[in-house]
């Protein structure tokens, strides 16, 4: 499978309970945080519903 790298670029503050659980479950909860992960339709799905948070690329 593919990689991708995703940055945690916003903020969690004053934002939703399930976009926080999302960014843990991403493994990020720091700003500038930065993983590597599999390209898998679960994790898309979880990038999808915090994508004003973070930024995505190939890795």
């Amino acid at each position: 499978m593919a990689k991708i790298k995703i940055t945690q670029t916003g903020s969690p503050i004053r934002r939703d309970k399930t976009q926080r659980a999302t960014l843990v479950g991403l493994g990020l909860n720091k700003m500038h945080r930065t993983v590597e992960v599999e390209e898998t339709p679960e994790v898309l799905g979880q990038v999808r519903k915090v994508q004003h948070l973070v930024s995505v690329e190939a890795a």
